[in-house]
């Protein structure tokens, strides 16, 4: 929800319909509990990425039906899907499709905020007859059992009798301008932490990736080209990012300054260049473990 709640909260102010969907079940243990979500609409249009896009196909055709309720949807994962997605044949999923304009605004601000969010679906047969939602200071006055998951820190879906509860906590989420070794050893590490990681050395790609970026965010710059590297950095510096990390020779950091002087972007001080803690780090490992060692106690305040 966190990754496309900011496209959402625009549809919804300029009154577009939108239905969101995210997973709810699956009657296969062994398949991982997706916590990401799609935004579709009528026309067929879709923001986000779900169980790597899959089911897209039955969830952006019950979009344009443009119900007025919200459905719980079940889907059979096929032998192609299978394929596609690894998951087992014969697994029964289950997917909340909701209308965007049945939850409130206000919910939508709380996940830009990076809040802790319970989205609690009450189900008759297989429709939402009607939502709640809390957050980390409304949750008291939740059903008990609720509280209690939700205290658990964990992002979870719960089926209650007639509610399906799910509890989205945020995660620190970490983007990489970049490619090569060094950035796959710090993707495979901050992975290792629970973060969600995303990766794209295109600035075009790398300004999407770091709009919705929070002070429990990182944002980490490298690259030898000095024009697209360095405008990664300035969007980098346009977010909220709580640690900014930027690779590279004293000399690459004094020509991504003077790149960014000229366009008028002197602040530096968010910027940890060159990046990571000095420990004699050579292999990629060594260096990613340097990183993201100073973005941990960064982000702790330390």
């Amino acid at each position: 929800m966190y990754e496309i709640a900011l496209s959402v909260n625009a549809c919804v102010k300029n009154k577009t319909r939108a239905d969101i969907a995210w997973l709810v079940s699956s009657s296969n243990s062994v398949v991982p509990m997706s916590f990401d979500a799609i935004a579709l609409t009528p026309g067929g249009g879709k923001i986000g990425t779900l169980i790597d896009s899959a089911f897209d196909g039955p969830l952006i055709e019950h979009a344009t039906r443009k119900l007025t309720a919200g459905r719980i949807l079940t889907r059979v994962v096929t032998d192609f899907e299978s394929i596609l997605t690894g998951l087992p044949t014969g697994t029964s999923l289950k997917f909340a499709v909701l209308p965007s304009d049945l939850v409130e605004p206000a919910v939508w601000q709380s996940f830009l905020d990076r809040e802790s969010v319970v989205i609690v679906c009450h189900i008759k047969d297989d429709e939402i007859v009607s939502t709640d939602y809390f957050n980390s200071v409304t949750i008291l006055a939740a059903d008990p059992a609720i509280t209690e998951y939700f205290n658990k820190k964990e992002s979870m879906v719960v089926e209650l009798e007639d509610k399906i509860v799910t509890i989205y906590h945020p995660v620190t989420k970490l983007v990489i301008a970049g490619q090569g070794p060094i950035a796959q050893a710090i993707e495979k590490m901050a992975m290792s932490l629970g973060w969600n990681v995303a990766i794209n050395s295109q600035p075009s790609m790398f300004a999407g990736l770091t709009a919705g970026l929070s002070p429990m965010d990182c944002a980490i710059v490298m690259g030898h080209d000095v024009d697209s590297s360095s405008q990664c950095l300035s969007y980098a510096l346009d977010s909220s990012a709580g640690y900014i990390g930027a690779l590279g020779s004293l000399k690459m950091q004094e020509n991504r300054a003077d790149w960014l002087a000229y366009r008028d972007i002197t602040d530096l001080s968010r910027v940890h260049g060159p990046a990571g803690f000095s420990i004699g780090a050579s292999t990629p490992d060594e260096i990613a473990i340097s990183i993201l060692a100073e973005a941990i106690a960064v982000l702790n305040g330390l």
